[in-house]
């Protein structure tokens, strides 16, 4: 890991963008963080384009540094300034296809655009997780964030030192991801939109169906995608306030 920038946002917030290899990615830590007093992680989890995504990613940031906690991002494979991936964009671009006919997106499109994306960003978090955690100031559970439900789902069945997550049912999940979700035994705070335009609300519910975890609860609101309410951001908060501390 190589820190390539800091500053100190205006709530005293520790803002260093990092690259991890050729992974860009930023973490934010509160002023109350040092060897002395490490604080929890949480991965924060986007849809891919870091740059695009900062504005929203800093306020998630803040409001986890405000609850007492560190929060780290970083680049998903073939997004923002990464090298393109032909093949991912081949099946968005089928995907973009699919929905601009009025088309069922089928398994096969899912499959070749989420897979893939799992395989490679899954072990590059655990590379992330292994240099944040070396920090002195960063200590005790990790919680993980939003982001590609799929990579979340993997991460929380693979990696042991996440403690709880908190998923956006927001993205499509391959039918192989639901024999995953049988594994996962983490805490789960579940987010769905329920008028996403861009989520199959049923698949969504049978992944949350699926999920091992014996506390698991599922946050539905009214709205569509982009129509979060802040509340909901609040229970979020609450869930890893219990987990995490």
């Amino acid at each position: 890991m190589h820190f390539t920038s800091e500053q100190r946002l205006d709530d005293g917030v520790r803002e260093r963008e990092f690259t991890l290899g050729e992974i860009p990615g930023v973490l934010w830590t509160p002023a109350s963080a040092s060897p002395a007093e490490p604080v929890p992680l949480i991965l924060l989890g986007h849809p891919g384009g870091l740059r695009k995504m900062y504005p929203r990613l800093a306020g998630r940031a803040r409001h986890s540094a405000a609850d007492g906690f560190a929060a780290a991002t970083i680049e998903l494979p073939g997004s923002g300034e990464r090298p393109l991936w032909t093949a991912v964009e081949d099946a968005r671009a089928d995907l973009r296809r699919a929905i601009k006919a009025g088309e069922p997106v089928g398994d096969e499109i899912i499959d070749a655009l989420v897979l893939p994306l799992v395989e490679k960003a899954v072990p590059e978090w655990q590379a992330a997780l292994d240099a944040l955690l070396a920090l002195p100031e960063i200590g005790g559970r990790v919680g993980y964030s939003g982001g590609v439900i799929s990579i979340g789902t993997r991460l929380a069945v693979v990696e042991p030192r996440i403690s709880a997550a908190v998923l956006f049912a927001g993205s499509f999940v391959p039918r192989a991801m639901f024999d995953e979700a049988r594994q996962v035994t983490v805490p789960l705070h579940v987010l769905l939109q329920w008028d996403d335009e861009g989520n199959d609300r049923q698949a969504a519910l049978d992944l949350f169906d699926a999920f091992g975890s014996e506390e698991k609860t599922l946050h539905a609101n009214l709205g569509g995608h982009t129509g979060v309410p802040e509340y909901a951001g609040e229970a979020a908060a609450r869930f890893f306030t219990r987990h995490l501390k």
